[in-house]
């Protein structure tokens, strides 16, 4: 049986939000995207622009939305997309926000482990690339996003992303390091997240899902009919 977690305080929640201000935006492509991917966590870009490309639908919901950067390059099946950007962090929809201005994106300001509260809203896709991995408590709490973003989803339609995981992927050299140092200062909450935990929150929910990964990065997708009731 997998002991249970600690489930995160409302301080935890709010701190990792609000660790994305207007100055860590102002770098994160080139540091972070650009840098540290390819060099700590042996994942370049491209393949998540890749992802991207091969799964984001004409109506896209995208969650923790970075600054924007996949969405401003990514393939949409359509001209005209309908996208909707959700975080707690101001500072993150408004760069996202402006970063992709001409898809005259929705924002909406929510806690992802919370009930989103959309509406009527209906999309093809979900994304979540770099979420899981910032969210406090363990796999099994942060999981918790994949059944508020389910409700949301078209019949059709498929969640997807990717995150830095802890165990169960091909670290390099830099990784474990890294890791020690961003969950010490909270701007990570993944120490003990697993490619296998991952599988098995998955699992629960979907009987359709694909889970690889890259280096240090878990890729994951799973279909909203295919989902376990």
């Amino acid at each position: 049986m997998i002991p249970e977690q600690p489930l995160p305080t409302e301080r935890e929640v709010l701190a990792g939000a609000a660790g994305y201000s207007r100055l860590t935006l102002a770098w994160y492509d080139l540091f972070v995207l650009g840098l540290v991917c390819p060099v700590v966590w042996r994942c370049h870009r491209r393949e998540m622009l890749r992802w991207y490309d091969e799964n984001v639908g004409a109506s896209h919901l995208d969650l923790g939305p970075g600054t924007g950067f996949f969405l401003d390059r990514c393939a949409f099946p359509v001209a005209r997309p309908s996208v909707t950007l959700v975080d707690l962090n101001d500072a993150v929809l408004r760069k996202a926000a402006g970063r992709v201005a001409r898809l005259r994106p929705v924002t909406r300001r929510r806690d992802v482990l919370r009930p989103l509260d959309l509406g009527g809203d209906r999309f093809d896709s979900a994304g979540l690339n770099f979420l899981l991995h910032c969210l406090p408590g363990g796999m099994r709490h942060k999981a918790r996003v994949f059944d508020h973003v389910l409700p949301y989803l078209k019949p059709d339609g498929r969640v997807f992303g990717c995150t830095v995981l802890a165990s169960g992927v091909a670290h390099g050299r830099f990784a474990p390091a890294a890791l020690r140092s961003l969950n010490e200062d909270e701007t990570f909450h993944n120490s003990d997240d697993s490619l296998e935990e991952l599988d098995r929150e998955l699992s629960a929910r979907f009987g359709r899902y694909e889970l690889t990964a890259c280096g240090s990065v878990g890729f994951f997708r799973a279909e909203a009919a295919g989902r376990r009731r």
